[in-house]
């Protein structure tokens, strides 16, 4: 991949310059002449600008161009780069035939290792986090972002001479960088050019989070905390905050009712304390003080607002009972739908395949962070525990409700966990949405919810939310609690 991004650099030499306004977004698929299909991994560039991008697992591509006449260039070290002239429209299939390149000499910086990057979240804000990026068996390149004890893959890596792109397909988003000799310098930014790009800077070889000011703490954080988060319009919310510190060096998370905060890393400075995260979705950071009588007051700081919280220290903090929270409306007995897949199957719970199986059906989406990490739990549970007689339907609300990219972000999600067992598309992701396609709930609070379905096709129990492996204990609870669940539905 590597000779091909670097053919396509020289293929696209000319001066480096912004985008002329107005500017439009181009999309379209890359193909194989050879019959193979889609092509994922072809670098798809301006002719004349640095800008490059890259066909996904599907074959698509988003790139944003000039209005005027434009030159696209498609370049894969396997396949003979062709350039193509866009004309009015804004859709272009590409088909490209087999044949390598020359290869270059001339050869990309090395960026693998350690690096620290910052996000400008607003002036004055910088949101500090950590990755690694590392050459995969195959010879290529993968980002890796550390949380306090996770490292979480984010995805591939694509570099130019003089940029760098970490494709976080996870969550359609990228890091777009441009490498520069005391680092990178780029954005965040979705995948097909929608929304407001975040700025982003890193330095290499760098392994701290947030900078040591030489400030010793004024005493020990950890324990367990009763919190309150309050919007700016003055709705409550009840939380539990989980610290654990060591020296100056500071990990949590927050539950809340409809999932956890994950890993969050940070610092302890005097009074003040600093929490942040980031692995593909978007910027987490917090900032807080606390008394020596353990309470705690901060706040949560985002690019378009944040909350206050207020807390105080309580072994015996918890949330209400998350198998409590939602429930089938008065006069259902069982929970019924019927939702394509991804090549158009209706698939419902009526179906033969489920009859006289426990069947557990989890509402979630790809976009949402616990309903990845419920993912990665039910993929391997699913695999352990079918012969049994155990079925799993995953019902996914997205972003977006075009049949290409739902079959794109279900793929993707599909390949990373080996996925098993059905997924079905509900519509949009909207609370109030998937209230109206599933009637027989009472609400709809949390992605994910999960409901457990006995061998007669009745709802057992419904738990609200999810309790990852971020909360230590109370993800190991959750665990024993649900293999309960399971093993007592089974046998009845």
């Amino acid at each position: 991949m590597r000779i091909s991004i670097l053919f396509l650099l020289l293929a696209l030499s000319g001066p480096s310059h912004a985008y002329p306004q107005p500017t439009r977004l181009v999309s379209g698929m890359v193909i194989s002449g050879e019959g193979s299909g889609p092509l994922e991994g072809v670098a798809v560039g301006v002719k004349g600008t640095n800008i490059i991008s890259g066909s996904q697992q599907d074959g698509m591509f988003y790139i944003e161009v000039p209005a005027n006449d434009s030159i696209l260039v498609f370049a894969h070290d396997e396949y003979q780069t062709t350039e193509i002239r866009l004309a009015g429209g804004n859709e272009y299939h590409v088909v490209l035939n087999k044949g390598r390149n020359r290869p270059q000499t001339r050869a990309a910086v090395s960026v693998s290792g350690a690096w620290r990057a910052v996000f400008d979240i607003r002036p004055g804000v910088e949101v500090p986090f950590n990755f690694e990026i590392r050459t995969t068996e195959g010879g290529g390149l993968k980002a890796f972002f550390r949380n306090a004890d996770e490292w979480f893959e984010g995805g591939r890596v694509l570099q130019t001479a003089d940029s760098l792109y970490i494709l976080l397909d996870q969550f359609d988003n990228e890091l777009a960088f441009r490498v520069q000799p005391d680092g990178l310098n780029g954005v965040l930014r979705k995948q097909d050019g929608s929304g407001s790009p975040l700025p982003v800077r890193a330095a290499p070889g760098i392994t701290y989070r947030f900078e040591d000011n030489g400030i010793p703490p004024s005493r020990d954080l950890s324990g367990t905390y009763d919190v309150t988060f309050t919007t700016a319009n003055g709705k409550e919310e009840k939380s539990v905050g989980l610290f654990r510190q060591q020296g100056n060096k500071l990990s949590g998370t927050f539950l809340h009712i409809t999932g956890d905060s994950r890993y969050l890393e940070g610092i302890v400075e005097g009074n003040d304390f600093y929490l942040s995260s980031f692995f593909g979705s978007g910027p987490a950071y917090y900032k807080g003080t606390f008394t020596a009588d353990g309470h705690i007051t901060g706040e949560t700081v985002g690019v378009h607002g944040g909350q206050q919280f207020t807390g105080v220290l309580n072994a015996s903090a918890a949330l209400p009972d998350a198998y409590r929270l939602t429930w089938l409306k008065e006069g259902y007995t069982s929970f019924d739908f019927s939702f394509p897949d991804i090549n158009g199957h209706l698939i419902s719970p009526r179906d033969e395949k489920f009859k006289n199986k426990v069947v557990i059906i989890t509402i979630g989406g790809t976009w949402c962070p616990n309903c990845v990490d419920e993912t990665s739990f039910l993929a391997p549970f699913y695999k352990a525990n079918q012969a049994r007689g155990v079925e799993v339907i995953s019902i996914q609300y997205e972003r977006q409700t075009d049949s290409a990219f739902v079959r794109k972000v279900l793929t993707r999600m599909r390949q990373r966990y080996d996925i098993q067992y059905d997924q079905v598309f509900g519509g949009i992701a909207d609370k109030q949405a998937v209230a109206a396609s599933l009637p027989a709930l009472n609400s709809f609070l949390a992605f994910p919810t999960t409901i457990f379905i006995d061998k007669k096709g009745r709802v057992a129990k419904i738990h609200t939310g999810y309790t990852g492996p971020a909360t230590g204990q109370y993800y190991q609870d959750f665990v024993k609690e649900f293999n309960g669940e399971v093993d007592t539905l089974v046998r009845e």
